[in-house]
């Protein structure tokens, strides 16, 4: 379960910035952050999950960059957002490795996703409702939105069950 919100929330991550760059007019810069996610979605299939800090490192370097430029708040801000999503995911993954067997671990993760799924969906509503106070609440993350709604819902039973 773990692995697979890991997955999801870097290519989230990745594709936000890379949307918000490209909306920006920076297409070039929204490829090379596009190559930068692949090499660390790879990089976690691989096993080194020191890069994961790299990745929030640069995520937010990139984010503050995109703010400091004035790009459309909301794509930077859920980069910025899903980057520490799986930047948390890898370093509670560690975590998971070094407990002993006694210990129950898959409530545990599904407990801490559902924390962070939680403050996750609190952000991006909230930044729905800023989008829609001023009236700049887009086709496309709506979209987003939803996603992520749906991938909570699909989770749903997962997080019921003990």
């Amino acid at each position: 379960m773990t692995v697979a919100a890991l997955g999801l929330s870097i290519i989230i991550s990745i594709a936000s910035l890379a949307w918000g760059y490209a909306e920006a007019g920076f297409d070039a810069i929204s490829t090379w952050i596009i190559f930068f996610g692949l090499l660390w979605l790879y990089l976690q299939w691989r096993g080194w999950n020191w890069f994961s800090s790299l990745g929030l490192l640069l995520a937010i370097l990139a984010a503050m960059i995109g703010l400091w430029l004035n790009f459309m708040f909301e794509w930077i801000f859920s980069g910025a957002v899903f980057a520490l999503f799986a930047w948390d995911l890898t370093d509670f993954r560690q975590k998971l490795h070094f407990m002993s067997s006694r210990e129950d671990i898959k409530g545990m993760e599904r407990r801490h996703i559902a924390r962070l799924y939680m403050l996750t969906l609190a952000g991006l509503i909230l930044t729905s409702i800023m989008l829609s106070m001023r009236a700049q609440f887009s086709f496309e993350w709506g979209i987003l939105l939803g996603f992520v709604i749906l991938l909570g819902l699909l989770q749903l039973p997962a997080w019921i069950r003990k």
